[in-house]
């Protein structure tokens, strides 16, 4: 339901019943939650209370029909209020809803143009601090109203108000607050059964009733006008500069809000993914709309389209279902409107304010380093007004954008060989030179460096930095061993100061799993023809202990530092949570395979990935100290038999033991393969085929997996369910590790 069509908001038959079934209900759920709501959104913008019970309508019908998204709720919103409520200061409130209409035009253009993707580069951390900084703003204002009193035009003065109002407290007005909180905190301790409708429009109901039943002196809602007291918006008497930049900012921060929430919503259900640009458009449609009827802005609002989603929505008919529920209440039951006490309003917005400025939203900044930015958006916002607010939040998550973009981490060590290791990382730009020379130059002259360089940018005045201090260092005695981590960028400039021939090519940034001779130094010579049956002839000398020792090498410099406090810990003792039994062909790297790292795995290895069954001759000690060792001593939860494609060992038993002529102790070891080749035959499908070999090796895993059962003890702990068994295949070819089912089947599935 991302990409929707027409057929999306066609009632056929086929959908009817689901319509029925899950949309209708939960449009009756998000009715009662809408109500209260937007005629609270409308009080606090200080527009007509119908104001918002037009948006809602608008937004439900409108906006659920044309928008992109299958669930979401759009209607007047809390976090707009502000601007609404100084719109129509300024220009009254028949300009406000023409301010609408043109914002949303702006909308729709936006939209037609495909530009939703980039609205949401604004950064959830201003956003979510205009909200919390709207949120104190309306708890701010509507406390005085609970108090008895009325709201000032600023957050600043509504403090400075505050001490007064609280001396001039009106009794009555408190006592209804205080019951609409009440039951906003207690409606959910209560059981589910008892909660058919929300908390809003039962502490609205509650408070509502007993008010009228006590006689309380409380201010009413006046709606004596209803819906019919329409008049046409009038052009704004103004310069056209704030017109613009008043529809600017209503077209942006609906927008932006609608967006989010479509996204948020999205990561709450399953199914396609919201059509964005086609919701911009839609919220635009909507907006004119309710400019036009003199409706407050509308916006995707997330409580409401968390309610919708909760109840069981699975359309966008519970969107229009209950813009049209709340049009029919709005025309047929509007006087009961009037029996709310304007306090129980407050207090509901107070609470929505508070709901708003929540704190917990900062767990999902944290880490990141926007809680600044987030307490700076709110700051703007509850000082210096909405617009304000924004800009700073926005201004200062540029300037730490800007600052990570340009950030450069330098750390200079000595290692216990005498060696120095330096590490540059980041996007070196002529912004971090002179931190990066003041690290440098902290390297005594004369000692041998490894310079990491794991950038990704780098700018000249970066380079020259680092090749000055290069070859001062090489000139005072020293060597600089320079090894980048990503793209070269160092070798590309150097090569065009001409130090090297050519600019070396690019390398991945990670290649510690790469085999020797496919990384930069000594490589192994082609491998000539050998006799059958003789180990293969090398060219000249043997490499591998170049190799061994430049890898010793590079794991001190790059890696041991990483792993160095895993294994401090680990230096005591072991605690492996499987025993890996796998073959000892070169091609198989357990830790690569498994993703697994020090202290994973205890492993096994050996030709065929072999497992003698208890009792078996020849006799194995090595094999099963190695199984009595991991359940007893370490208690390893699982058991992993791992064997590959292309196994030697399996084509010597199908070659019938050829293979291991003239070495008589592998003949001997693969006499434990005899169960696994009799298994294989038993298949009606083995044969001579180019395949033969492969299904024998997954055989062979299943088999080997038989063959633990037959050790007492493993069959024991297998059978209490301490120890779980568990056969890997590794397609080497394609890469892909499988899981082999249990026996007889090969039941094969990726993991």
């Amino acid at each position: 339901m991302g990409t929707n069509t027409k057929s999306d908001i066609a009632l056929t038959a086929s959908t009817l019943a689901s319509v029925v079934r899950h949309d209708l209900p939960a449009s009756l759920v998000v009715f009662l939650l809408a109500v209260p709501l937007s005629l609270g959104v409308a009080v606090a913008s200080g527009a007509p209370p119908a104001a918002g019970l037009v948006a809602a309508v608008t937004g439900g019908v409108v906006a659920g029909l044309l928008g992109g998204s299958a669930v979401q709720i759009s209607g007047p919103a809390a976090g707009l209020s502000l601007v609404v409520a100084e719109l129509i200061a300024v220009y009254g409130w028949r300009a406000t809803c023409l301010i609408t209409l043109l914002a949303g035009g702006l909308q729709l253009l936006l939209g037609t143009f495909k530009v939703a993707r980039a609205v949401l580069v604004v950064s959830p951390a201003v956003v979510h601090g205009m909200l919390a900084g709207v949120g104190v703003v309306i708890a701010l204002g509507q406390l005085h109203v609970v108090l008895g009193g009325a709201p000032q035009r600023s957050a600043v003065e509504n403090l400075a108000e505050l001490p007064g109002q609280i001396a001039a407290v009106h009794g009555h007005a408190v006592l209804v607050g205080l019951l609409t909180v009440g039951v906003m905190l207690g409606w959910n301790r209560l059981p589910r059964r008892s909660r058919i409708v929300p908390a809003p429009l039962a502490a609205l109901a509650v408070s509502s009733a007993t008010a009228l039943l006590a006689g309380w002196d409380v201010t009413r809602l006046d709606l004596s006008a209803g819906l019919v007291g329409w008049v046409a918006p009038v052009w704004p008497e103004r310069d056209w500069h704030g017109i613009v930049a008043a529809v600017l900012l209503v077209a942006l921060l609906a927008g932006v809000e609608s967006l989010l929430c479509a996204v948020s919503v999205d990561k709450q259900r399953d199914g396609g993914r919201s059509d964005l640009d086609r919701e911009l458009a839609a919220q635009g449609v909507a907006n004119i709309v309710s400019g036009a009827l003199g409706g407050l802005p509308v916006a995707g609002v997330i409580v409401r389209s968390t309610a919708n989603l909760r109840a069981g929505a699975r359309s966008r008919w519970s969107a229009v279902l209950h813009g049209l529920w709340i049009l029919l209440f709005a025309v047929c039951l509007w006087q009961t409107i009037t029996l709310i006490p304007a306090e129980a309003l407050a207090a509901l917005l107070i609470f929505i304010g508070v709901r708003m400025a929540d704190l917990r939203r900062l767990r999902g900044l944290h880490g990141h380093g926007e809680i600044p930015v987030y307490f700076a958006t709110m700051a703007g916002v509850v000082l210096l007004g909405l617009p304000e607010g924004v800009l700073l939040g926005l201004g200062l998550a540029a300037l730490s954008a800007l600052r990570r973009l340009t950030g450069v981490t330098v750390r200079a060590r000595p290692e216990p060989d005498g060696r120095w290791h330096v590490l540059i990382g980041g996007s070196l730009t002529f912004l971090g030179v002179p931190r990066i020379v003041a690290e440098l130059h902290t390297v005594p002259p004369g000692v041998a460096v490894d310079l990491d360089l794991n950038i990704d940018f780098m700018d000249n005045a970066a380079f020259e930095a680092v090749h000055a201090w290069r070859q001062e260092h090489e000139r005072g005695g020293g060597s600089v061993d320079v090894d980048e981590l990503h793209d070269e960028w160092y070798a590309m400039a150097a090569g065009g100061a001409r130090m090297f021939p050519a600019k070396s090519p690019p390398r991945d940034p990670e290649r510690w799993w790469l085999p020797w001779a496919h990384r930069r130094g000594p490589t192994l010579p082609p491998a000539g023809p050998s006799p059958a049956g003789s180990p293969p002839e090398r060219a000249g000398p043997a490499p591998a202990p170049d190799h061994l020792l430049a890898g010793a090498r590079e794991f001190h410099r790059r890696t041991a530092p990483l792993v160095r406090p895993f294994l401090h810990a680990m230096a005591r003792g072991q605690d492996p949570s499987h025993l890996f039994i796998t073959c000892a062909d070169s091609r198989v790297v357990p830790n690569l395979i498994t993703a697994s790292g020090p202290g994973d795995l205890f492993t096994v290895r050996n030709i065929g990935n072999l497992i003698p069954r208890w009792g078996a001759a020849p006799r194995d000690d090595s094999v099963m100290a190695a199984i009595e060792y991991a359940t007893g001593a370490l208690g390893v939860r699982t058991i992993t038999v791992c064997g590959h494609s292309g196994c030697g060992a399996m084509a010597a038993l199908l070659g019938g033991g050829e293979k291991a002529a003239g070495l008589p102790s592998l003949g001997r070891w693969l006499r434990h393969g005899d169960r696994s080749l009799a298994r294989f035959l038993s298949d009606p499908d083995a044969g001579a085929d180019e395949g033969a070999l492969d299904r024998l090796c997954r055989t062979n895993v299943i088999q080997q997996l038989e063959n633990l059962l037959t050790i007492p003890r493993v069959d024991e702990l297998v059978g209490r369910g301490r120890l779980e068994l568990v056969g890997l295949y590794f397609d080497i070819p394609t890469a892909r590790v499988h899981v082999l089912g249990p026996a007889p089947g090969l039941v094969d599935r990726h993991p």
